[in-house]
């Protein structure tokens, strides 16, 4: 390996783990929800070198692929590896990164050897379920999914359920995908992509009064993208009311007038 400067180092640690790694998108219809690494500390001070040195390579990279950096990602995962190969964390980053790379081979070797090594971490479940269903490995997926939200001490169950959800709408699984977005919000009444899915699967199932209340929840917690817009134009038009779709569509229009939604607007394509 390369090696880098001490400076180089230091920006990396100081800079890029505050961003970690986020993974798949967020807020349309069919993107995953962030990955919510969290490498795990020991804060007893019983941590040994070896599982230090694992940590701290494998938060730089994580820290590298948030940046797209993937050769200097592998790099220090490869450290990290090497230092304790035990280490659950450094798999399903590895993982994250295979799959950018579209070495689904490689990827997902490292995500069974991360829930192998921590079945009942919910990260690694996450992970390894939302990489299925990118591949139409759904049920799997779903599973893995599952299991991450079973886990008592997870502080991101509702990031889990959303992609249980996203999961369930991309094998057809509308109802059941409603009842994960439902619990989602239980957990917390302003995730932003759960609010979103509700509201478009009500509009699609023709419930257009639950669509506009679930939009309006959401514009108080976020703004709007151009998908969001554009469902709440059709909402409103839907309902007739010609104040809330000349809102949205003034706001299309402005914030972009170059997506494709502006463009099905401008057309008419409602």
């Amino acid at each position: 390996m390369t090696r880098k400067s001490t400076a180089v180092r230091k920006v990396a640690l100081g800079a890029m783990l505050a961003a970690l790694v986020h993974i798949y998108g967020c807020a349309g219809s069919g993107g995953l929800t962030d990955s919510g690494i969290q490498p795990t500390t020991d804060t007893s001070g019983n941590e040994s070198n070896a599982r230090n040195r694992a940590r701290i390579h494998t938060e730089l990279a994580a820290g590298y692929y948030d940046l797209r950096n993937l050769g200097v990602a592998l790099e220090e995962v490869s450290i990290a590896q090497q230092a304790d190969p035990s280490y659950p964390t450094v798999y399903y980053v590895a993982g994250l990164i295979y799959a950018a790379l579209n070495d689904d081979r490689r990827a997902e070797e490292n995500f069974r050897r991360s829930v192998s090594l921590s079945p009942t971490d919910p990260d690694a479940n996450n992970n390894y379920g939302m990489f299925l269903c990118q591949r139409k490995r759904e049920d799997e997926g779903i599973k893995y999914l599952l299991t991450a939200v079973q886990n008592p001490l997870y502080q991101g169950r509702e990031r889990s359920l959303v992609n249980a959800g996203i999961c369930s709408r991309l094998k057809g699984d509308n109802s059941g995908a409603q009842k994960f977005f439902q619990q989602a919000i239980a957990v917390r009444p302003n995730q932003p992509q759960a609010l979103y899915q509700l509201a478009d699967l009500s509009f699609l199932s023709g419930d257009f009064a639950a669509a506009q209340g679930y939009l309006r929840r959401l514009a108080q917690v976020t703004s709007g993208t151009a998908e969001v817009l554009w469902l709440g134009v059709r909402v409103e038009r839907k309902l007739g009311n010609t104040l809330g779709e000349a809102s949205y569509t003034q706001q299309l229009r402005k914030n972009f007038p170059d997506s494709k939604e502006a463009v099905a607007l401008q057309a008419g394509q409602f």
